[in-house]
């Protein structure tokens, strides 16, 4: 899912728009920059970059300037279709401007309107960017530039020789056309603007609303002197009200509905030959107008342009030089496909820093979505990031401390909709199998976790639309009923057999630390719970010849049909609802039962023995992909195409791993499958890249071919750092289908030497806990490398996870 906002929407007065296309020199720039660093010794990550990835395509990514995991992400507007979210713009005081669902759209007949500096994946556009830098020259050769601080920043404005500037500041217009009133106040003489306002929900219940706020302060030290300015009122039929002189505006909710604006309007005072160029610092909050302001003069002060961006480079920088690669010997297109996705995983969750009025960490504000990162994006944070992590757990605690239940989705302080169910148990669960030993050091108390863990999965909030889970049904019957009297909690009651294999997984994260822990009741009883996934299989369903399907289940115990290809990209009723609409009966969520039904990631041994065997799983799998039925952008996809070394078939992994990558992401603007879901797609395709895929809630990584010869991850909290060597690299594997006779499939992997038990995976505390050397020799001996040579990858029914780390 994704969940868009932006706020205070600066427009410039202008008669000509440009339509956003990322410029080709964007491109140019980063091939030469990987050439050139092929010989560098201390090369600048960030030009390896390309912000554009994702932003065509249903990507939703915002090429936006912002820090990592920065509050302010500067970029612009636009007309035409975005995803919901929030925005200011800037538009021409002498013109009607009402524009509805205004952000990031590809197509060249929509125009700019204004830029922003609230974002998140989904809405803004830009010519030229890279990391902590935003630019868009207009039609009239207007230039419009931002850097980011987290909370504030700049945004600075070149005009041709001889023009007047004037600027729109728009108080009332977001995407969703959800504002719920709000004030603006400017002072001519301080030169600042002040306003904030009340806002709904961009992925959750309407009813709720967010607060934010914006502090612009215009006179850049007194270097900039104002001339006319005033107040405005507008709409699409005719409204086009000014108040020049006027300061202050003070507007309640419209009930009435439909879509009105108002602002603020100046101009500046400039030399008539002269060719302006016009600075505003921005800050931005979620507590108060004062807090905005002091956002600005704190984060930003005095500094000009140049060192706000220097210092925003110089964050990305050190952010990005957690994974070192051979620039040299790895193929260019992975080079930036790489970066790129480590860029993007580094933009959310936001860091908005302390909001008195309701938490003390860092993060609760915009968590976003727990159903989408609990896989990859998580995982990938904990490889090289462990203090962010810790901050976020903490996040996740403090939710259910303030709450009473763990958050699924926060977006601008609002809950957003629980997906498949309370995915966070799988994030924070995550980090106790791997940091427990350093916990205490990193904030955490486990034991808070843990207790944080058997609310979200014994006790039964009375709203789970936003937050745990229908508990108290799964419990009763082994599974979440369709069509069940539920008489003690509310919430949609839909996609019964996905938030049945989706609890089931949960339940195994609450497991692995009940067992951490010493919890041995707990453990064995949150053990037989993960195993309930087994109680929506329905052997007698068949499929495109193959037999056994997850299905929804009555409470009597009967299977209500649902046919398997249902919302598979295979279904032919392009209308039928999939998601979380109310009249989604086809018992998942975003996903069909061909494709849930490969879903049970803590136990695949015993799915494999349901589906009748190796030989018949593989042929399944095969199918799986061949027929179309695989979803690239859909996360619970993510494992299947490693889905093969549970079969013992390795090297089949490796191919279909190579498949999914050059058929679904590339450096173009539409170079991913869907919605990166916050990085979802970025991290995914990063461990792609980097031949692992991690099991969630464990700290067994899944081993496969990289596409790198040689890349170093470094934990500086550990004071640790782990290169793999890949070695016999042959980039001419680095492609969809390997060639016949290029060395591409693991032959053996040693750690610091040491032979593996198995060359199809290995463990955390061995290998990125402690430092050292992976060597992962590749052949091409395809057959010969098409076996684990050891013990298969972990799963319960065959005596996995037996013990914590």
């Amino acid at each position: 899912m994704f969940i868009n906002r932006s706020s205070a929407t600066l427009t410039l007065s202008l008669a000509l728009w440009v339509s956003a296309q990322p410029s080709p020199d964007v491109q140019k720039r980063i091939s030469a920059a990987i050439k050139a660093a092929a010989t560098q010794s201390n090369p600048d990550y960030t030009a390896f970059v390309n912000p554009f990835i994702g932003t065509d395509n249903f990507g939703d990514v915002c090429p936006g300037a912002s820090l990592p995991f920065g509050m302010v992400k500067f970029s612009t507007d636009l007309t035409g279709y975005a995803p919901a979210g929030t925005s200011f713009p800037l538009a021409t005081p002498f013109e009607n401007f009402i524009e509805a669902d205004i952000g990031y759209v590809v197509d060249p007949t929509q125009f700019i309107r204004g830029i922003s500096p609230l974002h998140d994946s989904g809405t803004g556009s830009s010519l030229d960017a890279s990391p902590g830098y935003f630019a868009q020259t207009l039609d009239n050769n207007v230039m419009m530039e931002a850097t980011p601080t987290r909370r504030a920043g700049l945004e600075k404005f070149t005009f041709p020789a001889g023009s007047k500037p004037y600027f729109v500041l728009d108080l009332a217009n977001d995407l969703p056309v959800s504002f719920a009133g709000g004030s603006m106040d400017l002072d001519p003489d301080k030169g600042r603007i002040t306003i904030g306002g009340r806002w709904g929900s961009s992925f959750g219940p309407s009813r709720f609303t967010y607060q934010a706020f914006a502090c612009y302060d215009l006179l850049n030290g007194g270097q900039q002197k104002l001339d006319e300015y005033g107040v405005w009122t507008g709409d699409n039929f005719g409204l086009d009200a000014k108040g020049l002189g006027q300061t202050h505006l003070n507007l309640s909710i419209n009930l009435i509905g439909g879509v009105y604006q108002s602002g603020a309007l100046f101009s500046y005072d400039f030399e008539s030959s002269a060719k302006p160029e016009i600075i505003l610092r921005v800050g931005v909050s979620f507590v108060s107008t004062d807090q905005a302001c002091a956002n600005a003069e704190d984060e930003v002060g005095d500094a000009t342009f140049d060192e706000v961006l220097a210092n925003a480079k110089a964050q990305w920088q050190e952010k990005l030089s957690n994974v070192e690669i051979d620039i040299a010997n790895t193929p260019e297109n992975i080079t930036e496909l790489l970066y790129s996705s480590l860029y993007r995983a580094s933009l959310t969750p936001v860091r908005h820093g302390v909001l008195a009025v309701l938490t003390s960490s860092t993060y609760l504000a915009v968590l976003v979505f727990s159903w989408d990162t609990f896989r990859t994006f998580y995982p990938l944070m904990a490889l090289h990031s462990p203090i962010d992590y810790a901050q976020i757990v903490d996040s996740y605690i403090d939710g259910w401390r303030k709450n009473g239940w763990m958050p699924e989705c926060r977006a601008n302080n609002l809950p957003g909709w629980t997906q498949g169910g309370s995915s966070g148990d799988i994030i924070v669960s995550h980090f106790a199998m791997n940091y427990h030993n350093e916990a205490q050091h990193l904030g955490i108390d486990l034991n808070e976790l843990y207790s944080a863990l058997l609310t979200d999965g014994d006790l039964n909030p009375p709203e789970w639309n936003i937050e745990g889970r229908q508990a108290n049904v799964y419990k009763q019957f082994g599974y979440v009923p369709f069509g069940v009297l539920d008489v003690s909690s509310t919430g949609r009651q839909t996609r019964e057999g996905s938030r049945t294999l989706e609890y089931a997984f949960e339940d195994f994260g609450i497991r692995q630390v009940a067992q951490l822990l010493g919890k041995t009741d707990d453990m064995e009883r949150y053990t037989n719970r993960s195993l309930f996934y087994r109680n929506v299989w329905d052997s007698s369903v068949e499929s495109d010849g193959f037999k056994g399907f997850m299905q929804k289940r009555f409470s009597n115990g009967s299977f209500a049909f649902t046919d398997p290809v249902d919302c598979s990209p295979n279904d032919k009723n392009t209308s039928r609802a999939c998601s979380l609409q109310s009249n989604n009966v086809v018992g998942f969520y975003e996903s069909s039962s061909w494709e849930y039904s490969w879903f049970a990631p803590h136990d695949t041994a015993h799915l494999i023995d349901l589906m009748g065997g190796n030989d018949t799983f593989v042929k399944r799998l095969n199918h799986f992909f061949d027929a179309g039925y695989y979803l690239a952008g859909n996360e619970p996809s993510f494992q299947t195409p490693i889905g093969y070394h549970y079969a013992n078939h390795p090297a089949l992994s490796v191919d279909r791993v190579r498949e999914v990558v050059f058929k679904n992401f590339d450096i173009t603007p539409a170079g991913l499958p869907g919605n990166d879901d916050q990085a979802a797609m970025a991290s995914l395709l990063t461990f792609h890249l980097l031949g692992l895929y991690p099991v969630p809630s464990t700290t067994e990584f899944l081993v496969l071919s990289p596409f790198i010869p040689k890349y170093t991850i470094h934990n500086s909290f550990l004071n640790v750092s782990t290169t793999i060597t890949t070695l016999n690299f042959d980039a001419k594997s680095v492609q969809k289908t390997i060639p016949s006779g290029t060395a591409a499939y693991v032959q053996n992997v040693t750690i610091n030497g040491v032979p593996t038990a198995s060359r199809c995976h290995f463990d955390f505390y061995d290998t990125f806990r402690v430092g050292g050397e992976i060597v992962i020799t590749l052949t091409a001996d395809k057959a010969g490398a098409d076996d684990c040579l050891g013990n298969l990858p972990a799963s319960l029914s065959t005596g996995g996870f037996s013990q914590a780390r």
